[in-house]
């Protein structure tokens, strides 16, 4: 359930409009409601700031249907990820206002209470580069999950040290970006390339792409766990999403705190949350600090 909703809900209660059953019965499922086979956790969002993502790999399309529906009808918006084309075309079919990122295999349809922001409203800007072509469904996965979150996104493909000129010469636009996204295969050495050109942070996501001795990805992820370069954080292989999801936390926090506010987990985490009044109060300073800058 998204924090607008809820708030919506306590006020009606509030005004009179609203009887307690019927308030109860709305949160009902607050804060998981099992189906089936699945178990939705809907508090997700008012704990984390995003709602709970539908990994599709291993499910049923009827699973992944009722999952959707059912988080939908929470005003969750929904970010469904290894999405198979004929799932996926499906999805977009029966649920109005779904995309489809072919590429990245995933599929993101917007709750119906909560409007998509304007360009200049996003929460944050963050930089999705790839080493090669051959990267492009990672890094695609990271894109759509950075924008479902409400992030501007830009791509920098093709950019790998074979040509390193490449990358050099869009340092502007590493300094510009609030996060960085380095999606590469092979040896793995673009995201510590990128770090030592920005002190932006640099999700560093390693892919299978290469030949035999790349393992599978093993080699890249080596590579990106053993850079010099200060700054580099590295997920799984081949995991886009996250890589994605990590920098868009970042660039969400950025944009709060230049907006002198604070994220919602900070701000109205209630007594007994396990967010204390210290943590309240720091992170009040760090968006003055931010907002004086």
């Amino acid at each position: 359930m998204q924090t607008e909703r809820l708030k919506e809900i306590l006020a009606r209660v509030k005004k009179g409009e609203l009887g307690v059953e019927d308030a109860l019965s709305l949160l009902r499922h607050l804060p998981f409601e099992s189906v089936e086979e699945s178990t939705i956790d809907h508090h997700r969002s008012l704990r984390c700031g995003y709602p709970e993502v539908v990994f599709c790999g291993g499910k049923t399309e009827g699973q992944i249907v009722t999952i959707v529906e059912r988080m939908l009808d929470k005003d969750e918006p929904v970010l469904a990820t290894r999405v198979d084309p004929g799932v996926a075309e499906r999805l977009v079919k029966r649920f109005s206002g779904a995309r489809h990122n072919a590429p990245g295999r995933a599929v993101f349809i917007p709750a119906a209470r909560v409007g998509r922001k304007a360009p200049g409203e996003a929460d944050g800007l963050v930089l999705v580069v790839s080493a090669g072509t051959s990267d492009l469904p990672v890094a695609e996965e990271a894109c759509a999950t950075a924008e479902a979150m409400g992030c501007r996104v830009e791509r920098l493909f093709d950019v790998g040290i074979a040509g390193i000129h490449r990358v050099i010469s869009q340092r502007q636009r590493l300094w510009d970006a609030d996060a960085i996204v380095a999606v590469a295969g092979m040896e793995g050495a673009l995201p510590g390339v990128v770090a030592g050109l920005t002190d932006r942070p640099v999700i560093a996501v390693p892919t299978s792409v290469g030949y035999g001795a790349s393992f599978g990805g093993l080699a890249a992820l080596l590579g990106m766990l053993n850079s010099c370069a200060s700054g580099v954080t590295v997920v799984n292989i081949d995991n886009g999403f996250g890589g994605g999801y990590a920098a868009a936390l970042i660039a969400r926090g950025k944009a709060l705190a230049s907006r002198g506010a604070a994220p919602e987990s900070a701000r109205e985490a209630p007594r007994g949350s396990g967010v204390t009044r210290d943590h309240r109060a720091t992170v009040a300073r760090r968006a003055g600090k931010e907002r004086k800058k």
